[in-house]
């Protein structure tokens, strides 16, 4: 019997919280891992590296790398590795080169590997849900254990594998983040459930033709992967910058008809928030995605709230995925576009 279209992307989506548990869960057993690769000061570098979805979770990986560990962290598209590796990294460096792959198949992340093996000042390690993967048997990996997948697109396993990691830093920062990153887990059920029905409601009752993400920080690499999942998931065309970048130039397209989400970071709120503004005045619908409402987002056409304001905004940045993933999904259903197997696309993508 053929499956109902979306059949695997729903249930994916709705489960992630159960696989961030089971992240966390793994990470008790995991850690020699932290202390022999992220809490080891024998690296000058840490670089993380992915291709498509998993270069986006490599960006808010580097950039919380960066903040909570205090040391130089990079993220780059696995190929940038094996084929421009010194334009990427500086010679000379001791590098930690941390591989990022839902299954641990991609092509470009073994080359990467690959290519460092036989240099001095190279160590890799790696994250992803296959432990018996190509990847998962060449270098040492941390593992989600339920962020497989059937779907083409990532969703459960982005999220885990993003908290995931997010919570080996904290482990090897210290106690705060570590309680930080607990909290973001004990949202993050409710906020699973909401998100579902607040997007099914927008994606039914709205029609755009014209989608673009914005986020700052750990929340640029976020808004790529809500582009990217609308975009493999219903085959619009969708864009996302930085959101005070988009205001150089990019904000001319916004017109009556743009959708423009904004992922609000409490570290630069009032900034991003007098961009989302100004879209509104330009004519585009203001999806506003935040810790907590105010008298201040009281100007969107529709806010989404997390929770968490009282934790960081690194700690909460997987909180921001559920609503855009739902979001995604069924702008695909209303156009009748099947989710699960989106064209042209693999699982799994190979040289």
């Amino acid at each position: 019997m053929e499956m109902a279209k979306g059949a695997l992307t729903l249930p994916e989506i709705s489960s992630q919280t159960e696989a961030l548990q089971a992240a966390r869960d793994q990470l008790l057993q995991q850690l020699d891992w932290i202390r022999k690769y992220l809490g080891s000061s024998d690296y000058d570098e840490v670089v993380f590296i992915g291709s498509g979805s998993s270069y986006y979770q490599a960006l808010v990986m580097a950039s919380t790398c960066r903040l909570w560990l205090s040391r130089s962290a990079s993220a780059f598209p696995s190929s940038d590795i094996f084929l421009f590796r010194d334009q990427s990294v500086a010679r000379n460096r001791k590098v930690l080169l941390v591989g990022v792959s839902r299954s641990g198949e991609s092509t470009e992340v073994f080359l990467a590997l690959d290519s460092v093996k036989d240099l001095p000042n190279w160590t890799t390690c790696g994250i992803t849900c296959y432990e018996t993967s190509r990847l998962g048997q060449m270098t040492e990996c941390l593992i989600s254990p339920l962020g497989k997948e059937k779907s083409t697109v990532m969703t459960k396993s982005f999220t885990s594998m993003t908290y995931m990691m997010q919570t080996a830093i904290a482990q090897a920062a210290g106690d705060k983040l570590i309680e930080a990153m607990d909290a973001a887990l004990s949202l993050s059920n409710d906020n699973v459930i909401r998100a579902n029905g607040f997007a099914e409601q927008l994606a039914h009752s709205h029609t755009f033709n014209k989608f673009v993400y914005l986020g700052m920080g750990s929340y640029y690499g976020l808004s790529l992967e809500a582009c990217l999942k609308l975009k493999e998931m219903s085959y619009v065309w969708t864009e996302s910058y930085g959101t005070l970048e988009f205001r150089h130039g990019p904000k001319s397209i916004v017109e009556p008809g743009t959708i423009v989400c904004v992922l609000v970071s409490e570290q630069a709120r009032s900034y991003e928030l007098k961009v989302a503004e100004e879209m509104k005045g330009c004519g585009a619908f203001v999806l506003l995605v935040t810790a907590s409402k105010g008298e201040d987002t009281a100007f969107a056409d529709a806010v989404f709230e997390i929770g968490g304001r009282e934790i960081s905004d690194e700690a909460r940045a997987v909180l921001y995925m559920p609503v855009l993933q739902y979001f995604g999904f069924y702008t695909a259903m209303n156009k009748g576009v099947d989710p699960d197997h989106p064209r042209n696309l693999t699982q799994v993508v190979k040289i």
